[in-house]
């Protein structure tokens, strides 16, 4: 989300300016009211014969600054006229002084004029008018009480230190105006950050307000979809010797299972939709219903057919024509049939296979776990670009012992290790034949700590559904 430029006009650097102009300079008045009548004892012995004067002068500097600090507030002073007290007072001071010096003192006092101007430059926070006013008034000063007292001439004055404070009085001005510009740009640019900063955090509170809202709806999905599901109780009655891993990446899945009972015959699926998220929820309740309306209303109860039906419910669902761009929304699903009265399996699948684990005795007579795999057909629920054929109908004989594994790929595809990488089907085949001993809920357990521990630092890569099926 890209941000709205702050207006410099909208910034209200002034108030802030005035707020820091307004500390600096009633330091510098109180530091003037303190040392200028201090002061005056140097004047004492370097002019004896002027000392009244002197300390009228450096006194009356002192109490005006000092009323002026006093009753600022209250006269509504601004920062400029309170910092011009002191500055422009003791520039006329030192102007006075100038005018009744001899050269030797006028040399030495020059110092005290430039450190004026000096301080001036360095603790003066006011607009560039402010300093030529000083400096103009400064000068008149000067050249009013030089040609009043002084018996100098307008040469000696130059030269033995007026040229040099008018210098240091010019660069001061540079000085002021310098500070003031940057502290200028520095404020704007401050109150700047502050105000995007602040439009930045409103509006990270209106997306996490979004995000909150957003949330809680899916949450509330996600119990819209669980209902929807065959209860799991159910699945304890008729496959009590089984267990459902699963796992959605994000609050609600595109992997569903389902599960039923139509004349005396259990059916179970593992069902993966296209996408994951709110997209394949959605497909994931339409793949429900349809099956829940071929098997529980229509009555089919072989896979192959189901499939068949199924598939077709979906292309007409989603009006898909074949043409090109066109989307690809489907699913891949592993289904299985089991009649304990005629003792048969039946299995079809569109792209998910099925894996019957079951004990063989070796040539030792010991009992060993093999797998068997039951290849899908290699097309999906839905518009398929190549040759969509019905799907096979898988038929075995029901042993007792014989587990059934219907999955979806989330599990062999989950990235982990060390490396990042997949945890891939034949790791997922060592594991389920490693476990097969176990019953159910220990083997379930045990998928749940792998995948755990494999997944490690790395996201879920997408939903996850495994079911096994003991008979």
């Amino acid at each position: 989300m890209s941000q709205s430029p702050i207006s410099v006009s909208t910034i209200d650097w002034q108030s802030e300016m005035k707020r820091i102009a307004t500390k600096h300079h009633v330091i510098v008045c109180w530091v003037a009211i303190i040392l200028n009548p201090i002061w005056f004892v140097a004047d004492y012995f370097t002019i004896p014969s002027h000392w009244q004067i002197f300390l009228v002068v450096r006194f009356s500097v002192a109490l005006l600054t000092l009323l002026g600090v006093l009753f600022r507030n209250k006269l509504k002073i601004s920062t400029e006229v309170l910092i011009f007290i002191p500055v422009f007072g003791i520039s006329i001071q030192n102007a006075y002084m100038w005018s009744v010096m001899d050269i030797p003192m006028l040399q030495k006092h020059a110092f005290a004029y430039i450190a004026l101007f000096i301080g001036a430059g360095m603790l003066v926070l006011w607009k560039p008018i402010w300093s030529v006013i000083v400096v103009v008034l400064s000068f008149i000063a000067n050249i009013i009480f030089l040609r009043a007292f002084s018996p100098l001439s307008t040469q000696e004055i130059l030269i033995n230190g007026g040229m040099l404070v008018a210098t240091v009085a010019i660069i001061s001005c540079v000085l002021i105006q310098s500070r003031y510009s940057l502290t200028k740009k520095e404020i704007i640019a401050r109150l700047a950050l502050a105000a995007s900063n602040k439009e930045l955090a409103h509006k990270n509170d209106i997306i996490e307000e979004k995000n909150k809202d957003i949330t809680d709806s899916i949450n509330y999905a996600k119990k819209i979809q669980e209902a929807i599901l065959p209860p799991l109780e159910l699945k304890e009655k008729l496959f009590p010797e089984s267990f459902i891993l699963f796992q959605p990446r994000d609050i609600v899945s595109g992997d569903f299972y389902w599960f039923t009972e139509k004349n005396g015959k259990k059916l179970i699926a593992a069902c993966d939709c296209t996408g994951h998220g709110v997209p394949g929820a959605f497909m994931s309740m339409i793949g429900n219903a349809f099956l829940n309306q071929i098997v529980n209303e229509k009555g089919c109860t072989k896979p192959s057919e189901i499939l068949n039906q199924l598939r077709d419910l979906i292309i007409a669902a989603l009006k898909q024509k074949g043409s090109s761009g066109e989307n690809q929304d489907g699913m891949d699903i592993s289904l299985l049939m089991v009649d304990e009265k005629n003792g048969v399996v039946e299995y079809a699948g569109a792209n998910n296979p099925l894996w019957v684990v079951k004990n063989e005795k070796t040539e030792e007579g010991v009992l060993v776990p093999t797998m068997t795999e039951t290849k899908a057909d290699k097309q999906p629920i839905g518009i398929y670009s190549g040759h969509a054929a019905p799907f096979t109908n898988h038929e075995f004989k029901l042993n007792k012992g014989d587990s059934f594994y219907l999955f979806t790929d989330g599990f062999a595809d989950q990235m982990g290790g060390t490396t990042g990488k997949k945890f891939k089907y034949k790791t997922f085949k060592d594991l389920v034949l490693t476990t097969h001993e176990k019953p159910s809920k220990e083997q379930e357990e045990v998928f749940r700590k792998t995948l755990k521990e494999w997944k490690g630092v790395f996201d879920q890569t997408d939903d996850i559904l495994v079911i096994r099926v003991m008979v």
